[in-house]
C-alpha cells in the first residue's frame, strides 16, 4: 500500500495485527494458499460442529392412573433433559408418576455423541472470518493495483498521441516552409517581372515625352521664324492670356494656373467646416452612412422612420447592393423594385438564409489571404453586395418561435455584416435589445451602433404625431447625439425600379492628369509643364503618419468613421476634426481625392 506519510503508515499498521502485516507480505501464490487452508478449517469445524449432541440426556415417562406409560408428547417428541435439570427436578419435588424410560440407554440414559461440538463450532467460525479476512485485505490491495495500472495505461496513451501529434506537427511545417519558399519564389519571380514591365513602361513614356517636347519645339520654331525674341516673348504672353474652348466667362488661361490661385490643406478656410458643410443644401449629406454600415432607424409613431429606410433603400439599389426588405405588415405592392418577403415563414427562412450566407462569407474569408479591402472588392465585383432592411422588428420575437436564431442573426449582424458587404437596416419603436430580435449578451451591442432616432411631434388639435424633420444621430462607437434634418419627401416612396446603379454614370469626371496633357499638348507650346505648376506639396509628420497608416492597410477608400478608433500614434488617439485636417493635407498634396463628407479615396501609384 502507498502511504502519504510516514504517520499515515504508523497508523496504518498501528490498525492491522500481525498475522495481517505478515499475510500482506506473502507473495499472491502463498496468499491463496492461506486462504484455502482457512476456508478448508472452516468447513471442516463446521461439519464436525453439525453432527452428534454435545451433552447427556434422560429420556423419562409419566404414568397414567390407567398404568400406562406415555413417554412421548402430542406431537410425538419424547420427554428428555439434561442430568443437572434431572437433578434439579427431584430435588424440587418429582412427581411419583414420572419415571425413566427403560427403552432408551441405561436406565433411560444417553451419553454425549459429540461432547466437544462448541469447539467446533467456533473454529468453523474462525476459519470461515480468518479466510473473509484475507481475501477483504487482497481485495483492497487489488483496488489499488487497478488504480495504478489504469494510470499506467493512460500514461501510454498519452504518450502515444503525443508522439502522434509531434509526428504530424513535424510534417505540417515540412509543407508550411515548403508552401512559403514556394510563395516566396513566386513573389520574386513576379516582382522582377513587374519591375521589368514597369521599366518598359517609363521608358516608353519617356520617349513620348521627349518626342512630343521636340514636336512641340518644331511647332514653336515653325510659328516664330523670322520674329525676334522681343516678339516671341510678346507671343507667348498674347497666348497665354487669351481665352480659351475650355475656360468660361472672363476666365483666362493665366489666371487659371496662377499658382496663388491654389487651394492648401494648412490654410486656415481653405475647405468648408463640417458645421458649413452642413449649413448649405448638402444637409442630408449625412444620409450616406446609412448606406454601407449596420443602422438602427428607431423612434415613436409618426416620427418618419419608414419614409426614411425607403429613402435609404433608394441610395444602397443605387450604390449596386441586392436590397432584401422584410416586412410583416405590408405586401409586394409597397416595395415594386426590389425584393420583399411578408409572411412570417418566409422572413423566418430569409432570416435562416442571410445567418447561414453570413457564416459561409466569414469561414471563407478567414481561409484565404485576401486583405479585408480585397474580399471586399472581390464581394462587389462578383454581385454579392446584399443588404436587409427589417421593418417591424419589435415584432419578429413575438411571431418567430425559433429564438435561437434571432438570436444568432441580431449578433452576427450587428457585429459581422459590414466587413462581408452584407450590412442590415433595422427599424424599430426603441433602441433595446429586446426590441432588436431579443438578443441577450455583448453588453452594450445596440448602444455601441449606429442608429437614427426620428423625432415625432403631437399635433395640438388632432392629436396625430408627425415627423418634426428632424432627428438624433449617433454615429458608430460614440455616444454624442447630433442633430441632422431628414431628407424632404412629398410623398412616400413604392417603387424602386427607377434607382439606377451609381456605375451607370457615362461621363466621368475628367481627371487632374487629363486636364495637364491636355494644356500641355493645346497651349504650352514648347514650355515644360512643371514650369507652370506648384511643387508637390510636403505634408506634415501627423498627416504622413496616416497616410502611411492607409497605404499599410491598403485601403482604397478611407472612412474618417471607420478607422478612427484604430488609427494612434505612440497610444494617442484623435478626434474626428483632427484627423479631417490631416485628410485636407493628403488630398491637397495630390495623394487622395474627396468622394464624400469624411471619405477620400486614395491615389493608386
Amino acid at each position: 500500500m502507498n502511504y502519504l506519510s510516514e504517520k499515515h503508515k504508523t497508523l496504518s499498521e498501528s490498525q492491522q495485527s500481525g498475522l495481517m502485516l505478515w499475510f500482506g507480505r506473502l507473495p499472491m501464490d502463498k496468499k491463496a494458499v492461506a486462504i484455502g487452508l482457512s476456508l478448508t478449517v472452516g468447513i471442516g469445524s463446521a461439519a464436525m460442529a453439525w453432527k452428534g449432541e454435545s451433552s447427556n440426556r434422560i429420556y423419562f415417562c409419566v404414568r397414567t392412573p390407567q398404568k400406562k406409560l406415555v413417554c412421548q408428547d402430542q406431537n410425538n417428541r419424547p420427554f428428555r433433559m439434561t442430568p443437572f435439570y434431572w437433578e434439579q427436578w427431584q430435588l424440587e419435588g418429582m412427581p411419583r408418576q414420572v419415571v425413566r424410560d427403560p427403552a432408551m440407554g441405561v436406565n433411560g440414559l444417553v451419553k454425549a455423541t459429540n461432547p466437544y461440538k462448541p469447539f467446533w463450532a467456533f473454529g468453523g467460525f474462525l476459519g470461515f472470518a480468518l479466510a473473509g479476512w484475507m481475501l477483504r485485505h487482497c481485495q483492497n490491495e487489488e483496488k489499488q493495483r487497478a488504480v495504478f495500472e489504469d494510470i499506467a495505461q493512460k500514461r501510454d496513451a498519452a504518450k502515444a498521441e503525443m508522439a502522434a501529434r509531434s509526428e504530424l506537427l513535424e510534417s505540417y511545417r515540412d509543407v508550411a516552409i515548403a508552401e512559403v519558399q514556394l510563395q516566396a519564389d513566386l513573389d520574386l519571380i513576379a516582382n522582377d517581372r513587374t519591375v521589368d514591365i514597369t521599366k518598359a513602361e517609363i521608358y516608353a513614356h519617356t520617349e513620348i515625352e521627349v518626342t512630343q517636347m521636340e514636336a512641340s519645339d518644331a511647332i514653336f520654331e515653325a510659328q516664330t521664324a523670322g520674329m525676334t525674341e522681343e516678339q516671341k516673348a510678346d507671343y507667348i504672353k498674347q497666348l497665354r492670356e487669351m481665352k480659351t474652348p475650355y475656360l468660361q466667362g472672363s476666365q483666362t488661361l493665366a489666371g487659371t494656373i496662377d499658382p496663388n490661385d491654389k487651394v492648401t490643406g494648412s490654410e486656415a478656410g481653405a475647405m468648408p467646416s463640417a458645421a458649413s458643410y452642413a449649413s448649405q443644401d448638402n444637409k442630408t449629406a449625412w444620409v450616406q452612412n446609412l448606406v454601407k454600415q449596420t443602422a438602427l432607424i428607431w423612434g415613436n409613431q409618426g416620427g418618419g422612420k419608414s419614409w426614411l429606410a425607403r429613402y435609404v433603400i433608394q441610395l444602397k439599389k443605387q450604390a449596386g447592393y441586392r436590397v432584401i426588405v422584410l416586412d410583416p405588415d405590408s405586401n409586394r405592392s409597397e416595395w415594386r423594385g426590389v425584393e420583399s418577403y411578408h409572411s412570417w415563414d418566409d422572413i423566418e427562412q430569409q432570416i435562416r438564409d442571410y445567418v447561414e450566407e453570413l457564416e459561409s462569407r466569414l469561414k471563407t474569408f478567414n481561409n484565404s489571404s485576401l486583405s479585408e479591402s480585397q474580399w471586399r472588392q472581390k464581394l462587389w465585383a462578383e454581385g454579392k453586395a446584399l443588404s436587409l432592411i427589417c421593418e417591424e422588428a419589435t415584432t419578429y420575437g413575438d411571431f418567430i418561435k425559433d429564438a435561437e436564431l434571432l438570436d444568432k442573426f441580431g449578433k452576427l449582424a450587428l457585429t459581422k455584416s459590414r466587413k462581408q458587404e452584407m450590412p442590415i437596416t433595422v427599424v424599430a419603436h426603441n433602441n433595446t435589445q429586446t426590441c432588436l430580435f431579443g438578443i441577450k449578451g455583448l453588453h452594450n451591442l445596440v448602444s455601441k451602433m449606429l442608429q437614427v432616432e426620428c423625432l415625432a411631434e403631437v399635433d395640438p388639435v388632432t392629436l396625430q404625431p408627425s415627423s418634426t424633420g428632424f432627428a438624433k444621430v449617433k454615429l458608430d462607437s460614440s455616444n454624442e447625439w447630433l442633430d441632422v434634418n431628414l431628407p424632404k419627401m412629398t410623398a412616400k416612396i413604392s417603387d424602386f425600379s427607377d434607382a439606377l446603379p451609381a456605375e451607370s454614370n457615362p461621363n466621368p469626371p475628367i481627371d487632374k492628369a487629363t486636364l495637364e496633357r491636355i494644356y500641355e499638348l493645346e497651349f504650352n507650346l514648347g514650355n515644360k509643364v512643371g514650369d507652370t505648376q506648384d511643387e508637390p506639396k510636403k505634408l506634415s509628420p501627423m498627416a504622413q503618419k496616416l497616410y502611411e497608416y492607409l497605404t499599410r492597410t491598403e485601403r482604397i477608400e478611407a472612412d474618417v468613421r471607420e478607422f478612427k478608433g484604430n488609427f494612434k500614434v505612440n497610444g494617442e488617439r484623435f478626434t474626428v476634426e483632427q484627423i479631417k485636417g490631416w485628410m485636407y493635407e493628403i488630398v491637397g498634396a495630390g495623394l487622395a481625392d474627396w468622394i464624400g463628407e469624411g471619405v477620400i479615396r486614395i491615389n493608386q501609384i
